[in-house]
């Protein structure tokens, strides 16, 4: 775990091993995962397994602030703060053998997750375009029932101008995640003085949970043109659909549900029911039933790190805090979560991964 936690800068502030100078921000912006494999960092196939082929068309780097690019430059390839993290597991349990094959998984097979997204650079496109839309609000005399909220009408500016800065945060989170899934192949090869091909380290699936996309969904017994935001939802789309890669289009779209650093993460695969009850969605992770602030209460006097070790789990944070925050107990267990889905029909249960090694940001 010390050489992956080496190899991928991580946790607030933190900055990556990419330089991005203003010419390639704004082409990473443009081409997302793709613009990572032109530079080396992954191979072509990795962009068949990832949502969208790693780049969603219609970003407009022009859309973005300064300050957005300023805190975008030095932070790709790198992991986020908070439950953000790159976990080494393995498959201790399958549900349903046929997925698991064409997914590649097998019992007690290792595998590595990774959970990261857009960083500051996201976060600041998010707070910039909150202040577009709350002035649309008013502009278009718009009633909501909750002050938190915010919103423009599709066909206006404001929604346009959002969506295209919005798919250049998606971009660089593909771009990320590429970045990083290399770097951990990477530490794979040091350590085991091996590549990856001969490690069988290819990737399953790479799928946004905080994303607005324009999808075709059926709507009274007809095919409409829907925006669906999937804010902590992931999609899990149904076999047959033709955003599916072709290995995985007999089956289902692979749907990753992570749990806590301390109990378990689900692959789980994408249903018809989903389409037909949820726009093709499912759950994105756990849930947490305590605050950040009631976790680090919770866990003052314990050493949450040998805890962990106890369990035969090695962990990597940038800080105690942030093991406080993450706890186990912090969170819904995960097992409960997923059998809800599963039995609701919006996602099937495939494998079951136990955590061996996390590096949190």
């Amino acid at each position: 775990m010390g050489v992956l936690s080496s190899e991928v800068p991580s946790g607030v502030g933190s900055k990556g091993k990419i330089r991005l100078t203003s010419e390639s921000h704004r082409h990473l912006l443009i081409k997302g995962a793709r613009w990572a494999v032109e530079q080396g960092l992954g191979e072509p196939a990795d962009l068949e397994k990832t949502e969208s082929g790693g780049c969603i068309d219609g970003a407009d780097p022009d859309l973005i602030s300064q300050k957005a690019y300023e805190r975008g430059r030095a932070q790709q390839g790198t992991l986020g703060s908070g439950n953000h993290f790159i976990e080494v597991q393995y498959v201790d349990e399958i549900y349903d053998q046929g997925v698991a094959n064409a997914l590649g998984l097998f019992s007690g097979q290792a595998t590595v997750m990774i959970h990261t997204g857009s960083r500051g650079f996201g976060h600041q496109v998010c707070t910039d375009f909150l202040e577009v839309m709350e002035r649309a609000v008013s502009k278009y005399h718009i009633e909501l029932p909750d002050r938190e909220l915010a919103c423009a009408p599709f066909a206006s500016s404001e929604a346009k101008d959002y969506l295209a800065a919005m798919r250049a945060a998606a971009n660089y989170a593909w771009a990320n995640r590429q970045c990083i899934m290399h770097w951990a192949r990477e530490a794979f090869m040091k350590v085991f003085q091996s590549t990856p091909g001969q490690l069988g380290m290819s990737l399953i699936y790479d799928v946004a949970h905080n994303i607005a996309k324009v999808e075709d969904h059926i709507v009274d017994g007809k095919k409409r043109k829907l925006v669906v935001h999937r804010k902590g939802a992931t999609r899990a789309f149904a076999p047959g659909h033709p955003d599916l890669p072709q290995a995985y289009r007999p089956f289902g779209q692979p749907v990753l549900i992570p749990g806590d650093m301390g109990r378990a993460s689900f692959v789980l695969i994408g249903t018809e029911k989903a389409m037909e009850e949820t726009f093709g969605s499912t759950c994105h992770g756990a849930g947490r039933v305590m605050s950040r602030h009631q976790a680090i209460r919770q866990a003052k006097g314990r050493s949450i790190w040998r805890e962990m070790e106890d369990k035969g789990i090695i962990v990597r944070s940038a800080g105690r805090e942030t093991l406080a925050e993450e706890m186990s107990e912090a969170y819904k267990d995960i097992a409960n979560v997923v059998d809800v889905v599963h039995h609701a029909g919006i996602s099937r249960k495939v494998a079951r991964l136990r955590p061996l090694g996390v590096v949190k940001g």
